[in-house]
């Protein structure tokens, strides 16, 4: 190896948000220790993959970014990290190029594994039993994109049946508020806009905080305390359960200053049979209920939809109650999943399986929908005046970014507009689905 001072570090990250948060959590620790931050298919000392449990195939994923890391480099020392090294760590061990698997509780000790660390013909394995991750370590993403995401709670206690999250990352657990607003304005003072709050269920905020169980503070006095923060120009709430979405909440990003109009609501099925079946926390009632809060005093605001297809006992007319209430809900766009099986949950026990033909047909059933929604809601923002936070890539001419509520907008690529917040003027919708704009200044007008 090189010298220490000189070592090379690369990272890729499968599934979440908050993975992306814990990955940057890892990179920072690395490079704080000597390590240099290159790209995944450069040569390098050391790969870090953290991995996700939720996508259908995670094991060939994983499989594959380790064979990349080979590729780039065959005495790299390979370490994998997350929820699928949680769930499968034996597995993973035994993939050719692996040397590390380390656990929910390990994969913040990354440096302390690697003083050792050599190549072997199987990966070590450091991984807790999933009942000792109690502890919560903060995580924010940054230097890699204009947002950040900003890790505050982890952990879940509800017993979905078809969910692993519980198994890969344990029980819920909150950030103390103290560190939360820190770490914004950490991200603030890098010249990051826009900071994600991120978690398995982030509006379960405030349970575990100071390690117990119980909450010490709610998810309304996190954000009414963020809300106060000064530096930061936008806050984005990620998914967040309907039930534990208060009304107290709605209103506070309302009025917010920092809180952008946007939520993405899992609904998981518009049946409330099958809600039942997947041990959800709320029927349909309670969902319509927060979908017309939200419209009810932020008439223009973006309404993300988490939804999966083919859960065992989706008859074809329970599949139809989900498309036909989707339909008029006015929300704006859906995330949709199709329904696998995984080890280890009630769900894959049940009867009633869904041939996989008809779930691929119903996912894109409600892709197709989900378009729909989307362009009937940015139809429905042309002409407004908004601001547009523009990202860093150039695509082909073209830059793009996202409105506070979550419109994709472009316009002809300008390097002195990356990383920086524009007034704008919504005026058509283009052929990739982005919106293109018109410009405002000195309370003049152009279109570019």
């Amino acid at each position: 190896m090189e010298n220490f001072l000189t070592r090379t570090a690369a990272y890729h990250t499968l599934g979440c948000k908050l993975n992306f948060a814990e990955t940057s959590t890892i990179a920072r620790q690395l490079t704080n220790a000597g390590y240099h931050k290159v790209e995944f298919d450069q040569k390098a000392d050391v790969y870090v993959i953290n991995t996700c449990s939720v996508t259908e195939n995670a094991d060939r994923e994983c499989k594959l970014h380790v064979k990349r890391a080979m590729k780039a480099n065959p005495e790299g020392l390979v370490i994998v990290v997350g929820c699928y090294a949680q769930l499968k760590p034996e597995e993973i061990a035994s993939v050719d190029g692996v040397d590390l698997v380390l656990g929910a509780k390990e994969k913040f000790n990354v440096l302390s594994y690697l003083e050792d660390l050599v190549k072997m013909d199987r990966g070590m394995v450091h991984s807790c039993e999933i009942q000792e991750a109690d502890s919560f370590i903060g995580s924010y993403s940054a230097g890699d994109r204009t947002r950040a995401f900003l890790k505050v709670q982890d952990g879940c206690d509800y017993k979905c049946t078809y969910c692993t999250i519980p198994l890969a990352r344990g029980i819920s657990r909150s950030d103390t508020i103290e560190n939360v607003v820190k770490n914004a304005h950490e991200i603030s003072a890098r010249g990051i806009k826009e900071i994600v709050l991120t978690g398995v269920n982030i509006g379960d905020y405030g349970k575990g905080e100071f390690g117990n169980k119980r909450h010490e503070h709610t998810f309304l006095d996190l954000i009414s305390e963020l809300d106060k923060v000064q530096g930061i120009e936008r806050i984005r709430i990620s998914s967040i359960e309907p039930n534990l979405l208060k009304d107290e909440a709605i209103e506070l990003v309302s009025k917010s200053r920092n809180f952008v109009p946007h939520f993405h609501i899992p609904l998981q099925s518009g049946s409330d049979e099958l809600l039942k079946k997947m041990k959800r926390r709320y029927l349909t009632k309670l969902y319509t209920d927060r979908i017309h809060k939200i419209k009810s005093v932020m008439p223009n605001c973006a309404i993300g939809v988490d939804v999966i297809v083919g859960f065992p006992g989706e008859t074809n007319e329970r599949f139809l109650e989900t498309y036909h209430y989707l339909n008029e809900l006015p929300v704006s766009y859906l995330h949709v999943f199709t329904y696998s099986e995984r080890e280890n949950t009630i769900a894959a026990e049940m009867e009633g399986s869904v041939p996989v033909s008809e779930r691929k047909k119903r996912n894109k059933m409600l892709r197709i929908l989900s378009e729909k929604k989307k362009q009937d809601f940015y139809r429905s923002q042309l002409g407004r005046t908004l601001s547009v936070l523009w990202e860093e890539e150039n695509k082909n001419g073209m830059m793009y970014g996202f409105t506070e509520n979550y419109v994709r907008v472009r316009k002809a690529f300008d390097a002195s507009s990356c990383n920086t917040l524009e007034t704008i003027t919504l005026d058509r919708i283009e052929e990739d689905g982005s919106v293109s704009v018109v410009h405002s200044f000195d309370g003049f007008l152009a279109r570019i």
